[in-house]
C-alpha cells in the first residue's frame, strides 16, 4: 500500500542521461509524434525496457513453432527409442498419443506456471520476477537438448512441461511490467509488442523446424535449444531497467525509488510529475491487497472478470491454436506435397498482422479490433467447415483452404490474439492486477492445453464440424464485447476501475462510455 514519503528526491542526477542518449530520446519522440500526431513521452530507456521484457514471448514464440513441421522426425525418435527398449514398435493409437502430449505439455506447464503469478510479482517485483523465472527457460531448453543423447523422450516431455512453467509466468509478467512502466496513450501498442515478439518467435521456430535448417534427425535436439540465445540476452538487458513505478510506489510507497525510476522512463519533467499525481490518485483507492477470494468476491471485479473469461476463451478457442500446432498435417491431408512451406506462410501472416496490430491498437481502440476479430473468426471458421467438408469431392478447393486459413490467422493476430493477453491488466486496479494477469494465463494456456490436447481425437470424430464449435465461441465472445467491454484506449489505469468501482447493480452498457467505438 502507499505510504507517502517525508519529501521527494529532486536530484537531478538520477535523471540525466549522456548526448548520446538524449538524441536517440528526441529521435524516438520524434517518430510516435509522426505516426501517432501526439508527443510522446518514449525514451531509450523506455524502449530497452520493452524489448528487454519482451525476449521472454520470444522464447515462448520459438517453443510453439518449433514442433510442426519435424513431427514426423521426432515420432520417429519416440519409435526408436521404445523399439530399444521392448523390441517393439508402438502402436499408431500410442504414438498419436504421445505425440499430442509432447506438444500440448508446455501448454500444461503453463497452466501451472500461472498460479504463481501474483505471489511472484507482489513479491519480488515485476522486473525481478522476470529475471527469476527465465531460469526456468534456460532449464528446459537444456533438458530438451539433452534428450536425444540420453534417448529419453522422456526427458523431452520433462524439458517442455518445465519450459511450459516459464510460459505461464512470463506471459503475464511481461504484459504486467510493459503497461505499468508505459505511458497511457502508448500503453496498447507497447502490449501489442509482446504479441508480436511471440508471433516472431513462432515464425523463427517454424524456420529452424524446416528439414533444410535444423529439423532434422540431427539437429533437431540443437533446434530446440536455440531459445537459450535470448534467454541469455535478456539477463543481460533487463537488469539495467527500472522497476514498475506503480510497484514501487504503491505495493512498496517508496515515492522517492519510483520518481526516480519515472524520470529514467520519461523525457519530460511535467510528465513525471503528473504520472506521480496519477499513481498517487489510484493509490487512495486502492486497497492494501486483495486476497484470491476478495478477487472473487468483490463486486467491483465481477463484470471486469466475467469479461476476461469471455474475451480470452474467444480467442484460445478460435481455431488459431489449432492451425498452429497441427498446420502441417492439416495442408498433407488436403494434398499438399511441401505443407510445411505453407505453414512458413502461417508463420509470416502471423508476424505480418501482429505488427499491424501493433499500429492500430492506439488508433481503433480495443473494441473496434476485439469486434471486428471475433466476428472474422466465426465466418472464416464457418468457411474452414465448408471447404473440409468439401475437400474430397472438390480437390480444388485446398486452395481456398489455405487462403481461408490466412484470413483466420489474421483476423486472430489484429484483435482478439495481442489483446487478451492484456486487457485483464487493464480492468483492474494494482492490487488485483497480478491476480487478474494469473487468471488471463490460466485461461488462455489452459484453452491451448485442452486444444492441443483434443483437437486431433475430435478431428477424427466430428470431422470438418469441429469448426462450428469454434463458430459458436467466436460469436458469443462477439456478443459479451459488444455489451460490456468499455474501450480503455487513451485512459489511465484509475480512470477505467472507476467505471467498475461503486457500479453495483447498474448494468454497464447503460453507462455513456460503454458500448461506444469512441
Amino acid at each position: 500500500m502507499y505510504r507517502p514519503s517525508s519529501t521527494a528526491q529532486e536530484s537531478c542526477d538520477d535523471g540525466r542521461q549522456t548526448e548520446a542518449a538524449e538524441g536517440l530520446n528526441v529521435m524516438c519522440c520524434d517518430f510516435w509524434s509522426s505516426l501517432y500526431g501526439v508527443q510522446s513521452p518514449l525514451t531509450a530507456t523506455l524502449l530497452m525496457s520493452i524489448l528487454a521484457a519482451v525476449l521472454g514471448s520470444l522464447q515462448t514464440g520459438y517453443q510453439t513453432g518449433n514442433v510442426n513441421a519435424p513431427a514426423k522426425i521426432i515420432e520417429e525418435f519416440f519409435n526408436m527409442t521404445w523399439r530399444s527398449r521392448h523390441n517393439d514398435s508402438m502402436s499408431d493409437h500410442s504414438l498419436t498419443f504421445l505425440w499430442s502430449l509432447t506438444v500440448s505439455i508446455k501448454d500444461f506447464g503453463a497452466l501451472l506456471g500461472s498460479l504463481g503469478v501474483k505471489i511472484l510479482a507482489d513479491t519480488f517485483g515485476r522486473r525481478n520476477s522476470i529475471l527469476i523465472v527465465n531460469a526456468l527457460s534456460v532449464l528446459g531448453a537444456c533438458l530438451m537438448f539433452l534428450s536425444k543423447a540420453s534417448v529419453s523422450f522422456e526427458i523431452l516431455i520433462i524439458g517442455r512441461l518445465v519450459f511450459g512453467l516459464f510460459c505461464g509466468l512470463v506471459m503475464s509478467l511481461n504484459p504486467l511490467y510493459i503497461q505499468e512502466v508505459s505511458p497511457t496513450e502508448l500503453r496498447g501498442a507497447f502490449a501489442t509488442l509482446n504479441q508480436v515478439s511471440f508471433a516472431s518467435g513462432i515464425f523463427l521456430g517454424m524456420v529452424a523446424g524446416l528439414d533444410m535448417v535444423l529439423g532434422t534427425q540431427k539437429y533437431w535436439a540443437l533446434m530446440f535449444s536455440l531459445s537459450l540465445i535470448p534467454a541469455l540476452l535478456q539477463y543481460a538487458a533487463l537488469p539495467f531497467c527500472p522497476e514498475s513505478p506503480r510497484y514501487l510506489l504503491i505495493n512498496c510507497g517508496k515515492e522517492n525509488q519510483a520518481e526516480v525510476a519515472l524520470r529514467r522512463l520519461r523525457r519530460i519533467s511535467d510528465k513525471v510529475l503528473n504520472e506521480l499525481k496519477e499513481i498517487k490518485e489510484e493509490a487512495s483507492h486502492s486497497q492494501s491487497r486483495v486476497t484470491l477470494r476478495e478477487f472473487l468476491k468483490k463486486r467491483s471485479y465481477r463484470q471486469p472478470i466475467i469479461i476476461v473469461l469471455i474475451i480470452n476463451m474467444g480467442s484460445q478457442l478460435s481455431g488459431f491454436n489449432a492451425i498452429i500446432n497441427y498446420s502441417t498435417k492439416m495442408f498433407s491431408k488436403s494434398g499438399f506435397e511441401e505443407a510445411k512451406y505453407l505453414t512458413l506462410g502461417v508463420g509470416a501472416v502471423n508476424v505480418t498482422f501482429t505488427l499491424v496490430a501493433f499500429f492500430l491498437v492506439e488508433r481503433a481502440g480495443r473494441r473496434k479490433l476485439l469486434l471486428s476479430g471475433f466476428l472474422s473468426l466465426a465466418a472464416c471458421n464457418l468457411l474452414m467447415t465448408v471447404t473440409d467438408s468439401f475437400l474430397h469431392i472438390v480437390p480444388d478447393l485446398r486452395s481456398l483452404q489455405v487462403l481461408v486459413v490466412f484470413f483466420l490467422i489474421s483476423a486472430y493476430e489484429v484483435g482478439p490474439g495481442p489483446i487478451s493477453w492484456f486487457i485483464g491488466a487493464e480492468l483492474f486496479d494494482q492490487p488485483a492486477r497480478p491476480i487478474a494477469m494469473a487468471f488471463t494465463s490460466m485461461l488462455n494456456w489452459g484453452g491451448k492445453f485442452l486444444l492441443a490436447l483434443l483437437f486431433p481425437p475430435l478431428l477424427k470424430v466430428c470431422g470438418a464440424y469441429v469448426y462450428l464449435v469454434f463458430v459458436a465461441v467466436a460469436l458469443l465472445a462477439f456478443s459479451y464485447t459488444l455489451l460490456r467491454l468499455p474501450e480503455t484506449k487513451g485512459r489511465t489505469f484509475d480512470d477505467i476501475a472507476a467505471e467498475f468501482r461503486g457500479a453495483e447493480g447498474i448494468p454497464l452498457y447503460n453507462k455513456s462510455d460503454f458500448n461506444t467505438f469512441t
